[in-house]
């Protein structure tokens, strides 16, 4: 039985005034891919946001290798290795490509281990190393997720969240995308992948949590999801 990375219990997040979590148990376990999937507003982003330390939670608890993260920063939980790549991507846009990456190993000091993984992130993203002269700015959207999704690969995570990584993409950088997590979760690095693509995620997912209105309705193999009738009809259209 693998280890369990990161334990949700109970947790209840308000957001604006709405009660957007309304008490969720969720589990990672080390070397799984798991998806969270629903529609928009179903409290998903917000699930993540409280479980990376940047929007505190009003009840329950979040434990990340074994231990409490209430009343951590983000800044705390990225050295132990829990890193989000948040929806809208988040690059640096005045700063070249090689530069974002030089900053997500920030919490680093091995400068040779540095460039050794600014070197991997161009060989898991070559259209990366032919733009990593390039102001990040100026890149296509889907450019953009590969340039964050990388950065946040260069503070060598334990667990990497990913947050809605192929909204607003086209369907040939959809494809790259899921092929990169694919590529990433198969490196031995432990995913949670958040997305409204329901039909893509679970696909690739070992488990699934459905959410619906701030609360799991669902949760399973994400194989047995796909062809859960309840899933088909309310999240693949059939």
């Amino acid at each position: 039985m693998s280890t369990t990375l990161l334990k949700i219990s109970g947790l209840k997040v308000s957001y604006g005034g709405i009660k957007a979590v309304k008490g969720i148990d969720m589990e990672v376990r080390e070397r799984e891919l798991v998806s969270l999937i629903g529609s928009n507003g179903a409290g998903k982003t917000t699930t993540m946001k409280a479980v990376t330390g940047s929007l505190p939670f009003e009840a329950g608890d979040i434990e990340y290798l074994g231990k409490s993260i209430k009343g951590k920063g983000a800044w705390d939980l990225v050295r132990e290795g829990l890193v989000m790549v948040p929806e809208g991507r988040g690059v640096f846009t005045r700063m070249s490509i090689t530069e974002n990456l030089q900053m997500g190993a920030y919490i680093r000091s091995d400068k040779a281990g540095i460039a050794d993984d600014i070197e991997r992130m161009f060989v898991l993203f070559p259209r990366l190393r032919e733009r990593k002269d390039q102001l990040a700015g100026t890149m296509s959207g889907g450019e953009q997720q590969m340039l964050a999704m990388a950065r946040a690969l260069m503070s060598q995570p334990k667990v990497l969240l990913l947050d809605e990584p192929s909204m607003g993409l086209s369907p040939i950088m959809v494809d790259k995308i899921f092929e990169v997590v694919r590529d990433v979760y198969a490196q031995g690095v432990t995913v949670v992948l958040v997305e409204q693509n329901a039909q893509r995620a679970l696909q690739i997912a070992d488990r699934g949590y459905v959410m619906d209105s701030g609360e799991i309705t669902m949760t399973g193999p994400g194989k047995e999801l796909l062809t859960d009738p309840k899933v088909r009809e309310a999240y693949l259209g059939h």
